[in-house]
């Protein structure tokens, strides 16, 4: 069963700039969500119903799912440091 992931323009901006080794993580990161975007280091976020984190390395995966659709967007993708939270 496939999820199709859609990724947002800023996101997208983001990814291109991540080093190399990162990104190969974040996009095989971003293929195994399409066969279970439930597994992994994923955490639901309080504030929003449909809004998911998904821990790759030192950088985090925000995504909606829509499970009725099996559709993810993903809509930012972020570098957690020491001053993030």
């Amino acid at each position: 069963m496939n999820w199709t992931i859609h990724v947002a323009k800023p996101a997208l901006k983001v990814l291109a700039k991540v080093p190399v080794k990162s990104q190969r993580l974040i996009r095989a990161a971003l293929l195994e969500m399409q066969q279970n975007p439930f597994a992994g280091d994923i955490v639901r976020l309080t504030a929003e119903r449909s809004t998911w984190r998904r821990r790759v390395g030192a950088y985090r995966i925000f995504f909606d799912a829509y499970p009725e659709r099996q559709h993810i967007d993903v809509v930012d993708i972020s570098r957690r440091t020491s001053k993030t939270y």
